[in-house]
C-alpha cells in the first residue's frame, strides 16, 4: 500500500512540475461487495488514464468520465455509483450514476481537479513589477518575475507584462507576440508606448495586440494601483477571449447501454470500421464473443 502511495505522490509531483492537470479521485464511502475501500486513491490524467485503484472496470468507467468533466469545469464533484439500469441524478456538487454492471453495493468517490495556476511572466524589477507579483498571486495566478533577456514565453502562458521602464522591452514583447501569448502588455506612457510599438520587428497584426498603456483607466497613480488596473484588464480579457471547452465525447456501451466516455483509455473494440466503447471487461468480452448480435441490435 505504501509503495502505491509513494508512486502516486511521485506521479503527482511530476505532473505538477510539467503543469499537466489531473484529478485526485478518493473513495470516501464503499458498501459491500464493492472491491474498493474508503481511503483508496487514484490519479486520473487528462487522457483518461487511471493510476491507482478506486474500484473495478465498472466503476472506473464512471470515474474516468466525470474526472474529465471535472477538469473542464475545474470544480470538484462527489460521484456516486450505484447498481441498476443506466440513469443519472445530478445535484449541486454531486452526481449519481446507475451502473448495470455492478452486482451490488455502492461507492462514492470524491473527484478533486488539480489544475495548474495560469502563468503570468512579469518583465522587470520595478515597483510596478513587484506590485504585480504580489497582487497577482492573490488572484490565483502564478507570477514569475523575469528579465527580457532570460524570458522564454510559450503559448500556454496566460500573459506577459513588460514593466521594466525601458530595459529590454522590445525583445520581450517580440518573443511574447511570436509565441502567441494571449495577453501582452507594456507599462509605459502613451507617447513612449507608441514609440516602442513602432520599433517592434513584427507585423501590424501582432503589434496591435499589445496593450499599452497597460491596464484599464481607474485613475491609478501608485504602483499597487497600476498593478490593480493591469490585472483587472487581464482578468477581463481572459473572460472575453475564453473559448468554450470541447465537450466530452461519450458513447453507449452496446451490451449494457451505459454511457461511456469515448477516449482511447476506455475499453473499446473496432468492428467494420466502427469503434465501440464498453464500461467493463464483462461487456467487452460479451461483445467480442458475438459482435453481430450487438451491432445488429443497434
Amino acid at each position: 500500500m505504501n509503495s502505491m502511495k509513494d508512486a502516486q505522490a511521485t506521479l503527482a509531483a511530476e505532473l505538477a512540475s510539467r503543469r499537466e492537470p489531473f484529478v485526485r479521485a478518493t473513495v470516501v464511502r464503499a458498501q459491500h461487495p464493492t472491491s474498493a475501500r474508503a481511503g483508496d486513491v487514484a490519479l486520473v490524467r487528462s487522457t483518461g488514464e487511471i493510476h491507482g485503484f478506486v474500484g473495478g472496470n465498472c466503476v472506473e468507467a464512471s470515474v474516468r468520465e466525470y474526472s474529465l468533466r471535472a477538469l473542464i469545469t475545474q470544480e470538484p464533484v462527489l460521484l456516486r455509483v450505484v447498481p441498476g439500469e443506466p440513469s443519472r441524478v445530478n445535484e449541486e456538487g454531486a452526481v449519481e450514476v446507475s451502473n448495470p454492471c455492478l452486482s451490488g453495493g455502492a461507492i462514492e468517490v470524491f473527484l478533486q481537479p488539480e489544475v495548474p495556476a495560469p502563468t503570468v511572466l512579469v518583465v522587470g524589477s520595478t515597483p510596478v513589477a513587484h506590485a504585480l507579483a504580489a497582487l497577482g498571486g492573490q488572484l490565483g495566478f502564478e507570477m514569475v518575475l523575469t528579465d527580457g533577456a532570460a524570458m522564454a514565453p510559450g503559448a500556454t502562458d496566460a500573459a506577459v507584462i513588460v514593466a521594466s521602464h525601458g530595459k529590454e522591452e522590445e525583445p520581450a514583447l517580440e518573443r511574447a507576440l511570436r509565441a502567441g501569448v494571449p495577453y501582452v502588455a507594456l507599462v509605459a506612457s502613451d507617447i513612449r508606448g507608441a514609440a516602442v510599438l513602432a520599433s517592434l520587428d513584427v507585423d501590424d497584426e501582432k503589434r496591435g495586440r499589445v496593450f499599452t498603456p497597460a491596464g484599464i483607466e481607474i485613475g491609478a497613480v501608485t504602483p499597487a494601483e497600476i498593478a490593480l488596473s493591469i490585472l483587472a484588464q487581464l482578468v477581463a480579457e481572459r473572460s472575453r477571449e475564453a473559448e468554450p471547452e470541447a465537450p466530452i465525447l461519450t458513447a453507449t456501451d452496446p451490451v449494457c447501454g451505459m454511457e461511456v466516455v469515448a477516449v482511447e483509455t476506455s475499453l473499446h473494440a473496432d468492428v467494420d470500421g466502427t469503434r465501440f466503447y464498453f464500461c467493463s471487461e464483462g461487456c467487452h468480452s460479451a461483445f467480442l464473443a458475438d459482435p453481430q448480435r450487438y451491432v445488429g441490435a443497434d
